[in-house]
């Protein structure tokens, strides 16, 4: 406390600014924190790229996916899916609908990969690291590659997440959904095939 800051003196002032010290700290305190805070919960790019993603395509199109390097080291040629149906996962380790829906997923490649069923799921992560790991920790066995920006030029990633994509054994769309699907609505994917 300032010695020329005698109880009148504070009292004139908090008359003069209609607040009183304690409100005064408060603000302070309140500006100081809000100030501290992110302005974005993504990146700039990250919310830019989002902005400028494809819609859906459309139910009937046909899927082109190019070659994509797997997690697993191996390589996914859509060209060896032909005659059978496809489906595509666009998905995220720190996607909380995601991570809602790819148990379901695991349950659906599992049931019908020996009836023919081809998937690949597309990690959108900033490393194909992190997405190595989520599948590990979580037991995830379905074919998974990280999808790259670069490769994402090829086959951009329609607006939202998860997106789950099945093209028919006709290679045309089937189906296009936007967002998590609940576990009937994946197991219902098996009556498409």
């Amino acid at each position: 406390m300032n010695t020329s800051d005698t109880p009148q003196s504070i009292a004139a002032h908090e008359t003069a600014s209609g607040l009183n010290r304690r409100d005064c700290l408060l603000l302070a305190g309140m500006t100081g924190l809000l100030c501290a805070l992110p302005t974005q919960a993504q990146p700039v790019s990250a919310a830019a790229e989002e902005a400028k993603a494809p819609s859906l395509p459309a139910l009937g199109s046909v899927l082109n996916l190019p070659r994509i390097a797997l997690l697993d080291g191996s390589i996914f040629d859509p060209s060896g899916s032909t005659g059978q149906p496809l489906l595509v996962y666009w998905w995220s380790s720190t996607c909380p609908f995601c991570a809602l829906q790819s148990p379901s997923m695991e349950k659906l490649w599992q049931s019908q990969k020996g009836k023919g069923l081809q998937m690949v799921a597309l990690s959108i992560d900033r490393k194909p690291e992190d997405a190595v790991a989520y599948l590990q920790k979580k037991g995830y066995t379905f074919p998974a590659a990280w999808a790259s920006p670069e490769w994402r030029k090829a086959f951009p990633k329609p607006r939202g997440l998860p997106i789950t994509l099945l093209g028919g054994r006709d290679g045309k769309l089937l189906l296009a959904e936007k967002g998590q699907m609940f576990a009937e609505d994946v197991e219902a994917i098996a009556q498409l095939l």
